[in-house]
């Protein structure tokens, strides 16, 4: 029996130009559902939450609403009011005959969200700023919630606190995220906006992947024998055209038509599975195998009530390759590690030994290096000329920056009129148009829509340099990292060969994620970074196991894997190539054949290669 009808829209138009944002559009909203909304960057995911909550007039079309419906929304932007606390800013939305009801709830929202309810608002951070909406949205208890990227600036205590309280909501959700694993987690439907439609997936985001690669492979199926379709009746066309009658002209004109509506179909397919064509980032190979080492570190702060411990007695060595994620509450002391790395900041006691030679190229998430008054040109291009260098290549600026989901006529804007997530975009821009050897990442994915969180992926896979990144995106670190420092809090830091998933299977952390969602097994598989994990471990930890040497025969097939992984990596991309060509399986149907078994073949032997490497590490770690 289907849950009853909270909201329904129906064939309705919205459109700001001659090119409608929708057309003919669609959708119900039930009473429980827990619904993942999206969409490539302009697709019309904040459209349509504004026609959900009735903000958004309808140019056609009808909306209807169950009486009485209440729907909340947490958006991007929060504009605080002069004097008013964040007690104060949280009701502001509630009758005043319903505050008594709500009451109740402010200290456990605030408590768990980690703010001060009695706070101003106008001396609040962005983030705290964005905690503030968040709670507000979450004390109200509307029948319909919309969350607008609810997981930014949040760390995993936080965002699995989070998870847990959606889960027990009782009213409907309607979520935008770019955190894979929180979506999978919380939703059962999916509402996807793709080329002015919408599609619905009634199986939640942990399927989302393989249910949307399944309808892109059908409509890529379509396409094909539409293609075959339209060949023999052009043929026909050209047979002898003059020599027919006038009857023969509409088939002609109904041939155009059709190769027309082909032509625009496959457009449109391109686009939607549009990848950046990203070249590798070589790093020179031949540089000091040593990036740097902490000695004995240690390092606190007095906050005035207590001096705050962040690294006690710490060593480690971080090696060229080296891929390693930073976990850690707000506070435990990422932040504090990394500008120890880069010479920032000193230890109170120890030392840490950097190569002379090496360089940083560090991504700041309070994005202090950007200039609000300079335009997108003068940040990446110093000289304000219409050319850059990318990786040895000269590339123009507007080029560039389509790579980076921007529209090229927006090269003059200034950086103050873009929104937090173009200058994330605008930051990584920069910064991977040519990387240092040692690339530090502090919480890239905030404020990044799916597709940019996508390619900042397929970048960070080719990288062979150095890469560090703090993040509290899960799904992000298990593709992107091979080790996981994990700042626990009074100095504590554990480590662990792998991704978060590894992190939470070796020392036992109680995971709220009830499934992790799963990626098409080609592109997953590509994830996996060229090189091997570093083998330097932190040596601070007294529980930690001394290195066991392994075998002659095991230290040798350990060192023989990596060349391994790289030559069927080699392999997979030559054969993904040759799959591309919309014409292949048309000239050699049993080539084709051939080389897709090959491929699944190959990476069911990348798979073995690495778990095999993962095994002998894990073995000569004790």
């Amino acid at each position: 029996m289907a849950s009853p009808l909270l909201l329904s829209v129906k064939d309705a138009s919205v459109r700001y130009t001659e090119v409608p944002v929708f057309a003919g559009l669609s959708f119900n909203v039930h009473q429980g559902s827990r619904i993942a909304l999206v969409g490539k960057n302009g697709a019309g995911k904040s459209t349509l939450m504004n026609i959900i909550t009735g903000v958004q007039d309808l140019d056609e079309g009808e909306r209807w609403e169950e009486f009485g419906t209440t729907i909340g929304y947490l958006r991007q932007d929060i504009i605080p009011k002069e004097g008013q606390t964040v007690f104060e800013y949280i009701f502001s939305e509630i009758k005043e005959e319903e505050k008594d009801l709500h009451m109740y709830k402010v200290d456990i929202v605030a408590n768990a969200l980690q703010i001060d309810k009695d706070a101003q608002m106008t001396i609040l951070s962005g983030g705290q700023l964005r905690r503030a909406g968040l709670a507000r949205a979450l004390v109200e208890e509307p029948d319909i919630l919309l969350l607008d990227e609810p997981t930014n600036h949040l760390d995993l205590e936080v965002i699995q606190w989070l998870e847990d309280y959606l889960k027990a909501y009782r009213g409907t959700l309607l979520v935008i995220s770019h955190d894979r694993a929180f979506l999978a987690n919380i939703t059962n439907q999916v509402f996807w906006l793709d080329r002015g439609s919408i599609r619905v997936s009634p199986y939640g985001f942990a399927k989302f992947e393989e249910w949307s690669n399944e309808l892109l492979e059908q409509e890529e199926r379509e396409l094909r024998n539409r293609k075959q379709s339209v060949g023999l009746e052009l043929a026909w066309a050209n047979r002898g055209v003059k020599a027919r009658v006038k009857r023969n002209v509409r088939r002609l004109a109904l041939v155009k038509e059709m190769r027309d509506k082909l032509r625009a179909d496959e457009s449109a397919y391109r686009k939607a599975t549009r990848k950046i064509d990203i070249a590798p980032i070589k790093i020179d190979e031949h540089s000091s195998k040593i990036v740097a080492e902490f000695y004995n570190v240690y390092k606190s702060f007095n906050t005035g009530e207590k001096e705050l411990t962040i690294l006690d007695k710490f060593s480690y060595k971080i090696q060229r390759g080296d891929r390693i994620g930073i976990l850690g509450k707000n506070g435990s002391g990422k932040t504090s590690f990394l500008k120890m790395l880069i010479g920032q900041l000193e230890p109170d006691q120890g030392r840490v030994k950097r190569r002379k030679e090496l360089e940083f190229s560090y991504f700041d998430q309070k994005r202090e290096d950007l200039d609000p008054d300079a335009t997108l040109r003068r940040v990446l291009s110093s000289s304000g000329g219409d050319y850059i260098d990318v990786m040895g290549k000269q590339r123009h600026v507007c080029g560039y920056l389509k790579d980076f989901m921007f529209d090229p006529s927006r090269v003059h804007d200034k950086v103050s009129t873009l929104s937090g997530g173009q200058k994330n975009r605008l930051m990584l821009a920069k910064i991977l148009a040519n990387p240092k050897t040692c690339l530090i990442l502090d919480e890239p994915t905030n404020d990044l829509d799916m597709d940019t969180l996508d390619m900042l992926e397929e970048i960070l896979m080719q990288y062979d340099g150095t890469l560090i990144i703090v993040s509290h995106d899960r799904d992000f670190l298990d593709q992107t990292v091979t080790r996981i420092l994990a700042f626990e809090g009074d100095g504590v830091i554990e480590s662990c060969v792998g991704g978060y998933s590894d992190y939470l299977e070796k020392f036992g952390k109680k995971d709220k994620q009830a499934s992790k969602p799963k990626k098409n097994s080609e592109k997953k598989e590509a994830k996996k970074p060229n090189a091997p994990a570093p083998s330097a471990t932190p040596v601070q930890q007294e529980d930690e196991k001394p290195k066991v040497k392994l075998s002659y025969k095991l230290q040798r097939e350990l060192n023989q894997i990596p060349d391994k992984i790289k030559t069927v990596q080699k392999e997979i991309e030559e054969n993904a190539e040759l799959l591309s060509d919309g014409d292949f399986y048309n000239r050699d149907p049993d080539g084709f054949h051939a080389t897709a078994k090959q491929s699944n073949e190959l990476q069911a032997k990348l798979t073995r290669y690495e778990n095999r490497w993962l095994e002998l590490e894990e073995m000569s770690e004790g």
